[in-house]
């Protein structure tokens, strides 16, 4: 890893995510930054820029903190696309193709289920993502989940322990033994590679009282919270999370005023998924009717081969701002800041002194453009703790 200062010249447009209501991306025109150590070590006015000892000149183009990726299912083997296919035909998504995926991802070898990993990773880099939360649960048996978290933490450190993530088949008549399973043997093998814990709280998959029983187990094995919740229709799964102190929410699809309200009220983050919605032609989540609420709304892929394989996070900025009501503003700071936020990280989604100097350069003036030009590869460049990859 080359070291020593490096100055980003030239920047058109910073986004740095260190500003108020009014400018919430914080952005300054004309600016530079210098990174040191990996770090932002300071931002300001090209006209000030210090010396140092490497120099890339961005043309005038914009520069924004990496993407956080606070959703992702990137440790499985096979393929659904036949299910895609089928959605696209008109069948309705019930999430009961989870199960086809633990099969093949059972039945791979650990370099199989790695060389998956590499690849969407290395996808989600090329296209901005340089931060990315990996989940479990496609193993669902004591083996297969610790060593896919085992997998997940080669890539990551925001690594979920996603045993619940539907009732095995083996287990199907027998819920309450799989949930034992979970809390114990299973979370004793997952939690020395895992930072989270996280539970599909949905009809089909884990009702609210299952669901307390295992995340409570994993913060008394000092994991955090997270939680699927309120994709196929209302449900407790919300409310639960926020009781809980979850540090988010994920999908947020279907809420009550009730569950607006204690969100609003909280810290725990409510993460977005537009992928999904696209995937599975589902009603996509009111982003507009959280943000007036004053909710804390991060976007992220939900990556993975049944309901959302996009690696992309520019196609989710996209989305959230065509069909969830969303500024444009709004998205990209909820795809960096955001995610960071649903993950506590303080380090990453922002380019002010301190943070992990993870940037994107543009191949366009503005941030504007990531919604107003969709599809088109407009990543023109990545630092990754200041390296450029």
């Amino acid at each position: 890893m080359t070291r020593g200062s490096l100055l980003v010249d030239h920047i058109g447009e910073l986004v740095t995510n260190d500003g108020r209501d009014a400018d919430p991306l914080g952005v300054r025109r004309d600016a530079a930054l210098l990174v040191e150590d990996g770090e932002v070590a300071w931002t300001g006015p090209a006209r000030h820029a210090p010396a140092a000892d490497r120099r890339i000149d961005a043309g005038g183009a914009a520069v924004l903190p990496g993407f956080v990726d606070s959703h992702a299912h990137l440790v499985f083997a096979g393929d659904r696309a036949a299910e895609f296919a089928a959605r696209m035909a008109g069948e309705r998504y019930t999430g009961g193709g989870i199960r086809t995926t633990v099969g093949a991802t059972r039945a791979a070898s650990d370099d199989d289920l790695r060389a998956t990993v590499g690849r969407l990773r290395g996808e989600m880099l090329r296209q901005g993502t340089t931060t990315v939360e990996i989940k479990s649960g496609y193993g669902l048996n004591v083996a297969d989940e610790a060593r896919s978290l085992r997998i997940a933490a080669e890539f990551t450190d925001d690594t979920t322990f996603l045993g619940a993530h539907v009732v095995p088949a083996e287990y199907a008549d027998r819920p309450d033994d799989y949930v034992g399973l979970v809390c114990g043997p299973m979370l004793a093998a997952a939690a020395p590679y895992a930072r989270w814990i996280d539970v599909f709280c949905e009809r089909g998959a884990f009702d609210a009282d299952h669901a307390r029983a295992i995340l409570a187990c994993g913060q008394a094995a000092g994991l955090g919270v997270r939680l699927h919740a309120n994709q196929l229709g209302p449900g407790p799964g919300v409310r639960l999370g926020v009781e809980l102190g979850a540090a988010s929410v994920d999908h947020c699809t279907h809420l009550t005023d009730a569950d607006v309200d204690a969100l609003a009220g909280s810290e725990t983050v409510a993460t977005l998924l537009p992928g999904a919605e696209f995937s599975t032609r589902s009603p996509y989540p009111d982003a507009r009717r959280l943000l007036d609420a004053g909710v804390t709304v991060a976007l992220a892929t939900d990556c993975n081969p049944g309901s959302s394989y996009t690696s992309s996070m520019p196609f989710c900025v996209a989305l959230a701002v065509r069909e969830m009501r969303m500024t444009p503003a709004e998205a990209v700071w909820a795809a960096t800041a955001g995610g960071a936020a649903a993950l506590r990280r303080t380090d990453v989604g922002r380019l002010t002194p301190g943070a992990r100097a993870d940037l994107i350069i543009l191949d366009a003036p503005s941030h504007l453009h990531l919604a107003y030009r969709p599809g088109v590869p407009l990543i023109r460049q990545v630092l990754h703790n200041g390296v450029p990859r």
